[in-house]
Protein backbone atom coordinates (compact mmCIF):
# COMPACT_ATOMS: atom_id res chain seq x y z
CA UNK A 1 0.00 0.00 0.00
CA UNK A 2 2.93 2.47 0.32
CA UNK A 3 4.37 2.01 -3.07
CA UNK A 4 1.22 2.75 -4.60
CA UNK A 5 1.35 5.97 -2.60
CA UNK A 6 4.28 6.56 -3.41
CA UNK A 7 4.23 6.42 -7.07
CA UNK A 8 0.78 8.62 -6.98
CA UNK A 9 3.24 10.80 -4.99
CA UNK A 10 5.92 11.13 -7.20
CA UNK A 11 3.48 11.24 -10.58
CA UNK A 12 1.72 14.48 -8.68
CA UNK A 13 5.34 15.65 -8.31
CA UNK A 14 6.54 15.49 -11.59
CA UNK A 15 3.51 16.72 -12.91
CA UNK A 16 3.25 20.07 -10.95
CA UNK A 17 7.10 20.42 -11.21
CA UNK A 18 7.33 22.41 -14.91
CA UNK A 19 4.17 24.97 -13.30
CA UNK A 20 7.11 26.19 -10.59
CA UNK A 21 9.13 27.37 -13.29
CA UNK A 22 6.16 28.94 -15.19
CA UNK A 23 5.51 32.29 -15.91
CA UNK A 24 3.25 34.33 -13.54
CA UNK A 25 -0.54 34.71 -15.28
CA UNK A 26 -0.22 38.75 -16.02
CA UNK A 27 3.04 38.01 -17.45
CA UNK A 28 1.86 35.20 -19.67
CA UNK A 29 -1.30 37.52 -20.40
CA UNK A 30 0.87 40.49 -21.07
CA UNK A 31 1.32 39.72 -25.14
CA UNK A 32 -2.52 39.62 -25.44
CA UNK A 33 -2.88 42.65 -23.11
CA UNK A 34 -0.36 44.35 -25.47
CA UNK A 35 -2.66 43.42 -29.03
CA UNK A 36 -4.76 45.86 -30.47
CA UNK A 37 -8.05 46.22 -29.42
CA UNK A 38 -10.58 47.16 -32.20
CA UNK A 39 -14.66 47.52 -32.03
CA UNK A 40 -17.24 47.97 -34.71
CA UNK A 41 -20.08 49.58 -33.63
CA UNK A 42 -23.31 48.96 -35.50
CA UNK A 43 -26.53 51.50 -35.47
CA UNK A 44 -29.15 51.24 -37.24
CA UNK A 45 -31.72 53.36 -35.61
CA UNK A 46 -30.77 56.96 -35.27
CA UNK A 47 -32.94 57.29 -32.69
CA UNK A 48 -30.21 55.92 -30.02
CA UNK A 49 -27.45 57.90 -31.59
CA UNK A 50 -26.55 60.78 -28.87
CA UNK A 51 -26.20 57.28 -26.68
CA UNK A 52 -24.34 56.05 -28.93
CA UNK A 53 -21.91 58.72 -28.84
CA UNK A 54 -21.74 58.82 -25.45
CA UNK A 55 -21.19 55.36 -25.22
CA UNK A 56 -18.26 56.01 -28.15
CA UNK A 57 -16.50 59.05 -25.59
CA UNK A 58 -16.93 56.85 -22.94
CA UNK A 59 -15.05 54.04 -24.67
CA UNK A 60 -12.55 56.21 -25.34
CA UNK A 61 -11.84 57.39 -22.52
CA UNK A 62 -11.95 54.29 -20.65
CA UNK A 63 -9.22 52.99 -23.62
CA UNK A 64 -7.85 55.74 -25.96
CA UNK A 65 -6.06 53.24 -27.59
CA UNK A 66 -8.75 51.59 -28.86
CA UNK A 67 -9.72 51.29 -32.66
CA UNK A 68 -13.47 52.17 -33.58
CA UNK A 69 -15.85 51.98 -36.50
CA UNK A 70 -18.94 52.90 -36.26
CA UNK A 71 -21.20 51.54 -39.02
CA UNK A 72 -24.58 52.87 -40.21
CA UNK A 73 -27.78 51.66 -42.14
CA UNK A 74 -31.29 52.04 -42.59
CA UNK A 75 -32.45 54.81 -39.68
CA UNK A 76 -29.15 54.47 -38.87
CA UNK A 77 -27.74 57.02 -41.32
CA UNK A 78 -30.13 59.64 -40.04
CA UNK A 79 -27.40 61.35 -37.61
CA UNK A 80 -25.08 61.16 -40.13
CA UNK A 81 -26.73 63.52 -42.58
CA UNK A 82 -26.19 66.60 -43.24
CA UNK A 83 -28.05 69.80 -40.53
CA UNK A 84 -29.06 66.18 -38.07
CA UNK A 85 -30.48 67.39 -35.01
CA UNK A 86 -32.05 66.54 -32.26
CA UNK A 87 -33.79 68.71 -29.23
CA UNK A 88 -29.36 68.73 -27.74
CA UNK A 89 -28.68 70.35 -31.11
CA UNK A 90 -26.48 68.97 -33.97
CA UNK A 91 -24.75 66.65 -34.09
CA UNK A 92 -22.26 66.99 -35.94
CA UNK A 93 -19.82 68.87 -34.06
CA UNK A 94 -19.68 65.71 -31.39
CA UNK A 95 -18.96 63.24 -34.44
CA UNK A 96 -16.14 65.64 -35.41
CA UNK A 97 -14.87 65.58 -32.00
CA UNK A 98 -15.27 61.88 -32.11
CA UNK A 99 -13.47 61.98 -35.48
CA UNK A 100 -10.89 63.83 -33.92
CA UNK A 101 -10.06 61.37 -31.64
CA UNK A 102 -9.57 58.46 -34.30
CA UNK A 103 -13.03 57.35 -34.61
CA UNK A 104 -14.08 55.86 -38.05
CA UNK A 105 -17.98 56.90 -39.05
CA UNK A 106 -19.35 54.53 -42.85
CA UNK A 107 -22.79 54.97 -43.97
CA UNK A 108 -24.31 52.86 -46.17
CA UNK A 109 -24.54 53.17 -49.36
CA UNK A 110 -27.27 50.95 -50.09
CA UNK A 111 -29.39 53.13 -47.39
CA UNK A 112 -28.64 56.32 -49.49
CA UNK A 113 -29.56 55.38 -52.63
CA UNK A 114 -33.03 53.43 -51.46
CA UNK A 115 -33.46 57.13 -50.27
CA UNK A 116 -32.48 58.46 -53.24
CA UNK A 117 -29.92 60.80 -51.40
CA UNK A 118 -26.46 60.88 -52.87
CA UNK A 119 -22.98 60.76 -51.24
CA UNK A 120 -23.07 64.64 -51.00
CA UNK A 121 -25.89 64.17 -48.38
CA UNK A 122 -23.47 63.26 -45.54
CA UNK A 123 -21.79 64.53 -43.51
CA UNK A 124 -18.29 65.06 -43.97
CA UNK A 125 -17.04 63.41 -41.16
CA UNK A 126 -18.05 60.20 -42.40
CA UNK A 127 -17.44 57.88 -45.21
CA UNK A 128 -20.08 56.21 -47.36
CA UNK A 129 -19.26 52.10 -47.87
CA UNK A 130 -21.40 50.12 -50.66
CA UNK A 131 -23.01 48.15 -47.67
CA UNK A 132 -23.45 48.82 -44.11
CA UNK A 133 -24.15 44.70 -43.27
CA UNK A 134 -21.22 43.86 -45.53
CA UNK A 135 -18.63 46.73 -43.97
CA UNK A 136 -19.52 44.84 -40.44
CA UNK A 137 -19.63 41.26 -41.94
CA UNK A 138 -15.65 42.18 -43.23
CA UNK A 139 -14.40 43.94 -40.47
CA UNK A 140 -15.36 41.15 -38.20
CA UNK A 141 -14.21 38.46 -40.21
CA UNK A 142 -11.34 39.76 -41.77
CA UNK A 143 -10.21 42.54 -39.72
CA UNK A 144 -10.48 40.81 -35.85
CA UNK A 145 -13.02 43.71 -34.88
CA UNK A 146 -15.42 42.76 -32.30
CA UNK A 147 -19.47 43.59 -32.99
CA UNK A 148 -21.35 46.09 -30.14
CA UNK A 149 -24.95 46.71 -30.89
CA UNK A 150 -25.35 49.54 -28.40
Amino acid sequence: MTRPLTQLLAALLLATAPMVHAAPLAEAASPAASAEIKVVYHVNDASIARAVLNNLNNHLNANPATKIVVVTHGKGIDFLLNDAKDDKGAFEPQVAGLRERGVDFRVCRNTLNSRKLNDDAVIMEAKVVPSGVAEIAMLQAKEGYVYLKP
